[in-house]
């Protein structure tokens, strides 16, 4: 079944642009029902739905059984979720970074864990009062604007450790290429010290930032050459030159950090995913574009 995306892409208000990435609305329909992969990554997930509630049958975190939210925020995890849907989603998607975790959130990220965590729980009364506003509104530039203001009201002062925010950008702004060893060594911390104070700010471990920029990477790739495929394109990337561009040691290596971070090899992923959720993001950051 030929499916329709009529989803949209803006960049928030550039005051926000340390805690967010681009705002993905998106309107899916006409699509054969099926479960989608929620992927995993370097940024915080916070999805706002505008219709029926999004069902998550498989929870990112092992502990935590299915369900199904209006809006929904969720920490960084090392595992996929899975999303079933009935040929049809509509919402707003948002990537938080780190910083904005704790600007619009209020907590640190590590707070969140892998959890699925309802918005309302996280901002109280004000996520569903943000829903119903965008619901009522039917283009998507004036539902940007709705969060412009909305979130801009939310940022408060907070800060991360400049060692913290710098490790963050190493391990994750080289798409994984940096050594936990070599970024201890440049902020002057020791290895237990710096996985001690990443864990208990960003609730995953230096190696696993790293990972997680890794694999996303390959998946920005994948994406990019699945969407030429089904513009009647030709694929001109094979899945050994995704992983040597990505720094896997080689197709092996990432067809098992797939199987980890996204539960199926790559290859797998290809013939599968017909839904495309939301749109790529754009490279992560700990503060937007800012260094």
């Amino acid at each position: 079944m030929a499916g329709v995306s009529e989803g949209a892409r803006a960049a928030p208000d550039p005051r926000l642009r340390p805690f967010v990435g681009d705002y993905d609305g998106y309107l899916l329909h006409g699509f054969a029902p099926g479960v989608h992969i929620g992927m995993p990554g370097t940024r915080l997930t916070v999805i706002i739905t505008i219709d029926e509630p999004i069902e998550l049958p498989v929870s990112c975190h092992p502990d935590q059984p299915g369900g199904s939210w209006d809006a929904l925020a969720s920490g960084l995890t090392v595992r996929p979720c899975l999303i079933a849907h009935h040929g049809y989603q509509h919402g707003i998607q948002l990537a938080l970074t780190p910083l904005g975790a704790r600007a619009l959130l209020g907590v640190p990220t590590a707070e969140l864990g892998s959890w699925l965590v309802d918005l309302g729980d996280v901002l109280g009364p004000r996520a569903a009062e943000l829903r119903e506003r965008l619901a009522a509104t039917a283009r998507w530039p004036a539902r940007f604007q709705i969060l412009d203001e909305f979130l801009l009201g939310r940022v408060c002062e907070r800060s991360i450790d400049p060692e913290l925010r710098r490790a963050w950008q190493l391990l994750t702004g080289s798409a994984g290429q940096a050594r936990v060893g070599t970024v201890a060594d440049e902020i002057g911390w020791s290895r237990r010290y710096l996985g001690a104070r990443f864990a208990a700010e960003f609730g995953i471990t230096p190696k696993d930032a790293a990972r997680l920029a890794r694999f996303e990477a390959s998946h920005r790739m994948l994406r990019s050459a699945m969407l030429a495929r089904d513009h009647a394109r030709p694929m001109d990337l094979t899945l050994a030159d995704v992983a040597a561009a990505t720094g896997f040691y080689d197709q092996a290596h990432m067809a098992r950090e797939w199987r980890e971070l996204a539960g199926m090899p790559p290859s797998q992923w290809l013939a599968r995913e017909v839904f495309p959720f939301v749109q790529e993001h754009a490279t992560p950051s700990l503060e937007g574009s800012q260094t």
